[in-house]
């Protein structure tokens, strides 16, 4: 499928995409944990939106040692007219936290807390501010932020982290992030001190994706023990890596299995943790990479607008539809220019439960249409009604 729109790019230079989170007016009343994985916008958008708030980057060194050494410094350096703080990469220095409840409660300050990992924050005893600042979680650029910027194959290919999408070289760009994930991420947060099994491991959970796990498969693969790879794959999931995506149980008449799917949260940075370069349309791989970016865009609308839940359904028999929206819209996705009814045998298995609105295959055919019941869409109409909010 080749887009009708011609993308606008700057060598060198990445252009400015209006993101999908109003900072600003989340940050009205209340404090807000902003997490994402690196390279996502969060501090671009910080630095956009923000404009003169005080932001302390724990990435800093002299930043980081002067607060973890007094962390009532943060109160001392605060002036009574500020309202709004900014601090970066929270997960570095949890302890923190309690001087931040504490500003909260006696001053009234609203805090910005980003990150990412929540690795730190989910341990026992880390204070979470006890209800008093909501999470959001940031994802590379979607379509709707794209606009007229978006390309399929480019997103397909080299994934949607900002600076990659719009990289000259965006195939070394993506070997260093994988690279530096494995420094800065695992070795920094000492999550494991065996590099070498969780980069065999790494590799091996790449070429999961997309799919439900065999973890003795992978344990095999990956020469570690069983125990280990579900404690790797909680790593994956800590550091914003990799998304767990539950069963949907409510089919009556064919059993529903129960296990997860897991998604890496970027096709490009999965496409080169496999070791692959470029990805050929026809092939299967290319359908995972279509399924894996179709995942992002809804994953990325319910976490910015609608807070529904997103499953998926399999039976024991075999039929399986990729997602589920709440309980009310079913979405097959199919990397074909022509579906056939074969191809949307499992959607139609899953309309005779009678308990979802409308069922969906988005594909790579050039027009919508109906057949048997059920809507074939180009991916790029979907997206925008996704974004207008038709499918609630």
């Amino acid at each position: 499928m080749t887009t009708d729109m011609t993308p606008v790019y700057q060598e060198n230079k990445q252009p400015y995409v209006e993101r999908a989170l109003d900072l600003n007016a989340m940050l009205e009343k209340k404090s807000y944990f902003l997490l994402g994985p690196r390279q996502t916008g969060k501090t671009f958008l910080i630095g956009h939106s923000l404009k003169g708030v005080r932001v302390y980057d724990l990435l800093d060194t002299s930043v980081y040692l002067a607060l973890s050494q007094r962390p009532e410094r943060l109160s001392e350096e605060i002036l009574s007219g500020e309202r709004l703080i900014v601090i970066d990469e929270i997960q570095r220095l949890p302890i923190l936290l309690n001087e931040v409840h504490r500003l909260i409660e006696t001053r009234g300050i609203r805090f910005l807390l980003t990150g990412s990992s929540a690795r730190k924050l989910r341990r026992g005893g880390v204070n979470l501010l006890g209800g008093r600042a909501r999470t959001k979680y940031m994802h590379p650029l979607t379509f709707h932020e794209l606009g007229s910027n978006f390309d399929l194959n480019r997103v397909i290919e080299r994934g949607a982290i900002p600076s990659i999408y719009f990289s000259d070289d965006p195939q070394s760009d993506l070997h260093a992030y994988t690279g530096s994930y494995l420094q800065q991420e695992i070795v920094a947060e000492g999550a494991t001190r065996n590099i070498p099994a969780f980069s065999r491991f790494l590799k091996v959970a790449a070429l999961c994706n997309a799919t439900i796990v065999n973890f003795t498969n992978v344990a095999n693969d990956a020469q570690v023990p069983r125990t280990t790879i579900y404690e790797y794959f909680e790593i994956l999931k800590d550091t914003l890596i990799l998304h767990e995506l539950p069963p949907w149980k409510r089919s009556i008449k064919r059993k529903p299995l129960s296990s997860s799917k897991y998604y890496f949260f970027d096709t490009g940075v999965a496409t080169t943790l496999q070791g692959r370069r470029h990805i050929q349309k026809g092939t299967s791989e290319f359908g995972d990479a279509f399924e894996t970016y179709i995942y992002h865009e809804l994953m990325s609308y319910r976490d910015y607008i609608s807070g529904e839940p997103l499953t998926y359904w399999r039976s024991t028999s075999g039929f399986e539809v990729d997602f589920i929206i709440d309980d009310h819209t079913a979405v097959e996705v199919k990397a074909k220019e022509n579906v056939s009814v074969q191809d949307l045998k499992s959607l139609r298995a899953l309309a005779e439960e009678k308990k979802l609105k409308r069922y969906l295959c988005v594909s790579l055919e050039a027009r919508t249409r109906k057949l048997e019941g059920i809507t074939v869409l180009p991916v790029k109409d979907f997206l925008k009604s996704l974004w207008e909010g038709e499918y609630a």
